[in-house]
């Protein structure tokens, strides 16, 4: 018989709660629905300083406690405050979904109260001081953190990983960014209210996600090319591209811009034997082949048998790995160790501006 593990929710606004609803995203979207889908996982609790966004979640997650009751438990109980949670509460889980600015304070709090495992809403903290603390914390309590870097448990993601060793050697890896977000401001280091944290950390995580797969497990120092600051306030930084040189790749390229009128988040890895494209709703994979437009080249044509999941399963697969690890099936494939490296290579690039 399967293990059974209680888990609560602190946080409950979107990426803890709300973004389950949104129609037009693959779901589930939120760690709520993530958790409440997952068999071997019982919600017994939430917490939030917000009391009607708390109240709203306990109102859905009773409603689907009722709906299948054969998970035969009381109703959640909900909380303002994470020490008083733990006075009522002592879950196997703490997902850890709140805004930027409270992740050291939370994540140190409810470390200390020894739960079986953390899981902490990526970026891990505002910075890697802050990181850096968490995991002090996290090993002197001996409480594992799993973060989440949702592409890492993307089953897109990982079968592009699985093909970078089918390509050759690689020349390139190319990523970018494109929002509406002011990519940096320093005025706002306090809340983290600028893209290069909040979405940029996506972005260099997934390409250390695809160094890792070739042996390497950090970035050096950047090179800032393309840099451009907003005309009407020059401490606002809205695009720029990161460059840098390892021994098994000779070109990364970075790019990050804050003034485009649309998301975009896309990855390019070219091989000496093919390449790989993948981004927000697309995967694509090439191999070399003959030409079928010119005598004694070859060209690049789609990869046969490279099966491209119609669903990634990011937020399922994260809260899977949760349950795997407390099995004792496998190890955490997201951890304060690969979060911390993706914080320090934004640092560095701050650092280079």
């Amino acid at each position: 018989m399967k293990k059974k593990y209680t888990a609560c929710v602190i946080g409950t606004g979107r990426i803890g709660f709300t973004l389950g609803f949104d129609k037009k995203r693959e779901q589930p979207a939120s760690h709520t629905m993530a958790l409440l889908g997952n068999p071997n996982i019982r919600i017994i609790a939430g917490c939030d300083t917000n009391h009607d966004s708390l109240i709203q979640w306990k109102k859905f997650v009773d409603s689907r406690i009722l709906q299948f009751s054969f998970l035969k438990q009381n109703r959640v109980q909900i909380f303002s405050d994470i020490d008083e949670l733990f006075k009522n509460c002592n879950p196997d889980i703490v997902t850890i979904a709140v805004n930027e600015d409270s992740h050291l304070s939370a994540a140190l709090n409810v470390i200390s109260k020894k739960p079986r495992l953390v899981i902490l809403e990526k970026p891990v903290a505002l910075n890697s001081r802050e990181a850096a603390l968490i995991e002090k914390t996290s090993k002197k309590f001996s409480v594992p953190v799993l973060v989440n870097h949702e592409r890492r448990f993307a089953l897109d993601y990982n079968a592009a990983r699985d093909f970078i060793s089918q390509i050759g050697d690689i020349q390139k890896i190319d990523a970018r960014l494109y929002s509406g977000m002011r990519l940096y401001d320093p005025r706002h280091e306090k809340d983290g209210g600028y893209s290069l944290l909040h979405d940029g950390t996506h972005l260099v995580d997934i390409v250390l996600f695809f160094l890792e797969s070739l042996g390497e497990t950090k970035l050096p120092s950047p090179l800032i090319t393309g840099l451009y600051k907003d005309p009407k306030d020059k401490k606002i930084i809205r695009g720029l591209t990161a460059n840098y040189s390892t021994k098994k790749v000779p070109d990364i390229s970075i790019m990050m811009s804050g003034r485009s009128r649309f998301f975009g988040f896309e990855v390019e890895v070219v091989g000496t034997e093919g390449r790989i494209s993948i981004g927000n709703g697309h995967a694509d994979f090439y191999k070399r082949e003959e030409s079928k437009l010119y005598t004694g080249f070859y060209s690049l044509a789609k990869a046969p048998g490279v099966k491209i999941p119609h669903k990634t399963k990011y937020f399922a697969n994260m809260v899977q790995n949760a349950v795997d690890f407390l099995d004792g099936k496998t190890n955490l494939k997201s951890t304060l160790a690969t979060g911390i490296n993706a914080l320090k290579v934004l640092e560095d690039i701050k650092k280079s501006l």
